[in-house]
């Protein structure tokens, strides 16, 4: 203890921070068992118990907003690895360093903008009046409502998310083929194994791994379809497609000011939420033996 007492320092103000602005607001969830009352506050407000938990389950919308949240976050999550992992394959084989970098860099520059700037460009493009439908009237098609449309906005969310985060997800993969042994593209090559044999029969039994492994911490997750892009893209028209269990809860604690029930919804996620991080971290240990603690 004495001889690590600087490192133990250094971490105090770190461990204050954490302390102040993430395990004390936990204390706050205590609000889902109340009928709360901004006025009376957290000791005075009065006790309701389950409550707004069996209400929770019995508003038309929630079922909607659950299978908004599963049906988006699962179709990003098969996005988010299946397209990095083509794109890390077609890059991987490349020749020419100079370019291969270049597109590497260029691909991976969306994940540092916010979805407040990515929001714009993406409204500005898919409005009634916006380049793409612009392209679709000079081929004598229909402007499409694309932002209005239940149709076409879960697929927008999809395509969006998969763009501005396959870049950053493709590093991965990356780093995973600069650690296949180059004696075993050689050796399938002397067995008269073309590219495509060599992607199939090499690569991917070598990154298989790091496919479970990255699939089974996606399932963590699976209730998080991504309040940033949903909040700063969706409008009452796509509510039906678009609606999912942060933006909700946005709505009924923030707006309608219903702070139980938004508390009670936000606690239920957490709590499955956590669950699901148990399960991914032991399935990751058992496919691709990885752990953390």
């Amino acid at each position: 203890m004495k001889k690590n007492m600087t490192l133990h320092l250094m971490l105090l103000p770190g461990m204050a921070i954490l302390f102040v602005f993430a395990i004390l607001p936990m204390l706050g969830a205590v609000i889902a068992f109340q009928d709360f009352n901004p006025a009376l506050g957290v000791t005075r407000s009065p006790w309701s118990g389950w409550a707004n938990f069996t209400f929770m389950f019995q508003i038309p919308d929630s079922k909607q907003v659950f299978t908004n949240t599963l049906v988006i976050a699962c179709m990003k999550i098969i996005s988010g690895l299946v397209v990095p992992l083509l794109f890390a394959l077609l890059l991987n084989e490349m020749r020419l360093a100079w370019f291969k970098k270049s597109v590497q860099t260029i691909v991976y520059l969306p994940h540092f903008l916010s979805w407040v700037i990515l929001s714009g460009i993406v409204l500005d493009l898919l409005s009634y009046d916006g380049i793409i439908n612009h392209i679709l009237s000079t081929f004598g098609l229909n402007p499409i409502m694309f932002m209005s449309n239940n149709h076409w906005f879960r697929w927008i969310l999809v395509f969006t998310d998969t763009w501005k985060e396959f870049g950053f997800n493709t590093i991965i993969y990356l780093a995973a083929l600069t650690g296949i042994n180059p004696s075993l593209y050689e050796a399938a090559a002397i067995d008269g194994a073309a590219r495509m044999k060599q992607i199939r029969h090499v690569t991917l039994p070598t990154l298989l791994p790091t496919i479970i492994l990255l699939a089974t911490l996606a399932i963590g997750n699976v209730l998080n379809a991504g309040f940033d892009q949903i909040f700063n893209l969706y409008n009452p028209l796509v509510y039906e497609s678009g609606d999912i269990i942060d933006t909700y809860v946005y709505r009924t604690g923030l707006i309608e000011q219903q702070y139980g029930l938004a508390t009670a919804i936000g606690l239920m996620k957490s709590v499955v939420s956590f669950l699901l991080i148990i399960v991914s971290y032991r399935l990751a240990y058992k496919f691709a033996n990885y752990r953390i603690f």
